[in-house]
């Protein structure tokens, strides 16, 4: 049974922040850099496709260190954004202090940063119109409003370590609390995750992935 509380503080290649789990090595972000992994992913393919959107509001599965967050609070623009994000396995309190996004982000990002790894289950204004919520549990048990999400980021450990995260169901319970139009972005581009997420009724397509990665997956809800 994996440890995923087992985890070991390291710098990336861009000079960012990340943990692996000790016992199977596996990395929390690419070893190619955390930071332009997720800008990559996650805000050049994911938030800013919506940049003619005044309010937008985000599911992310897997907080993790909270990067894929403090990076959409950094690239808020004018925009009124509802950030509510799952994680099973939260960070204690040392180990988010040992992370250097302080150091990468403009110092007023500190206070709010800290908040999202502090405050469980409730709903907050963390920065003027960025309202953020996250919840410690499992997707599986996870109570999902339907139709409500514009843009998800789907952050979850590989297949490899969480298979259960990557099937048809899954993927049919995130399609169903997305609003039509919706996308989905994740690093993960296998085959077998494809096919499930068309399964599931996404339109699936690959575009090339960050440093390190050929591709990666845009999913859009019809």
């Amino acid at each position: 049974m994996i440890d995923f509380f087992h985890r070991q503080h390291y710098i990336t290649h861009d000079g960012s922040s990340s943990f692996r789990l000790n016992d199977i090595n596996e990395q929390f972000h690419s070893k190619y850099g955390a930071l332009q992994e997720s800008l990559h992913i996650y805000i050049h393919n994911g938030l800013n496709t919506f940049s003619d959107t005044s309010t937008l509001c985000i599911l992310e599965m897997g907080f993790g260190t909270g990067l894929n967050a403090l990076l959409t609070l950094a690239h808020q623009k004018e925009r009124t954004i509802y950030y509510h994000t799952i994680e099973a396995y939260p960070l204690s309190l040392s180990e988010v202090k040992s992370l250097n996004y302080g150091t990468l982000f403009d110092e007023k990002y500190l206070q709010p940063f800290l908040e999202m790894h502090s405050d469980n289950n409730n709903e907050r204004e963390l920065s003027p119109n960025f309202y953020f919520k996250k919840r410690i549990e499992t997707l599986q048990t996870s109570s999902l409003k339907r139709n409500f999400y514009d843009l998800v980021y789907f952050d979850a450990f590989s297949p490899t370590v969480q298979p259960e995260l990557w099937e048809r169901e899954i993927f049919a319970k995130i399609l169903a609390t997305m609003k039509i139009g919706g996308i989905l972005v994740t690093y993960c581009a296998k085959g077998s995750v494809k096919r499930s997420m068309r399964a599931a009724g996404f339109e699936v397509k690959a575009i090339p992935g960050a440093l390190g990665k050929r591709e990666m997956t845009c999913c859009v809800k019809k």
